[in-house]
């Protein structure tokens, strides 16, 4: 199975679908019995706590579910206009240092970020890819949460493409304050999430290899998971 497979989920995916999806397509890929995968979608709102989460950064009363998740990091939220990139990879393949992946994913954020007009960089001591206004402010536009489990990743990145960027005022974003959010389009630069989804592949397979399409829909039916 040489090459790794690359999904696109044209419609808002339950987190706790995707995280169901995940931990099955993780199992097969530790087995041997599917390709490594990575999937793109969009989730309905949401705020997920990540293992090193603290109340804190709950601000106020969410209007949106918290769910509890096994990823690294803290608090993020999830919705519309945002894109999602779950990476399901044997790292055993990968050159097996995690320090390594992470940083691959987050100049897989940068290089794509730059196709689109934006000058995105790494912040020390700040987890997510920031971008500087020209005020001197700087702001958040992509964020980094991943799991291993036996050598395999699941979760991943998310970039903000056009979101509601009020929804993130319950929260500290992975546990940063003091510093703001933004996306892609907040920016002035209007892109498509069509035109970023190409731009995302081909820095991927510039950075991890070559990717094939999925045969088939990774999920096909969601009354499987919600009768």
């Amino acid at each position: 199975m040489p090459m790794i497979e690359w999904e696109i989920t044209n419609f808002p995916v339950p987190y706790e679908v995707s995280v169901e999806t995940m931990e099955q397509r993780a199992e097969a890929i530790r087995a041997g019995s599917a390709r490594e995968l990575v999937w793109l979608l969009e989730h309905p709102p949401i705020y997920t706590r990540g293992t090193s989460a603290s109340d804190k950064e709950l601000l106020r009363k969410p209007k949106f579910p918290v769910f509890n998740t096994g990823r690294g990091g803290r608090y993020t939220y999830h919705g519309p206009g945002q894109r999602v990139i779950y990476v399901m990879l044997d790292l055993r393949h990968h050159g097996s240092d995690v320090r390594s992946y992470v940083q691959r994913l987050e100049q897989l954020l940068i290089d794509s970020l730059a196709d689109c007009g934006v000058n995105a960089e790494r912040r020390s001591g700040r987890i997510g890819i920031w971008v500087s206004r020209d005020n001197g402010c700087e702001e958040k536009i992509g964020a980094i949460g991943v799991r291993i489990r036996r050598w395999v990743s699941f979760h991943g990145a998310s970039l903000n493409v056009d979101p509601n960027l009020s929804d993130y005022n319950d929260i500290i974003p992975c546990g940063v304050s003091n510093y703001g959010v933004t996306s892609i389009c907040d920016l002035g630069l209007a892109v498509e999430m069509s035109d970023v989804d190409s731009i995302l592949r081909k820095n991927f397979e510039n950075i991890f290899g070559a990717t094939v399409d999925t045969n088939e829909p990774i999920i096909t039916n969601l009354r499987h998971h919600f009768p």
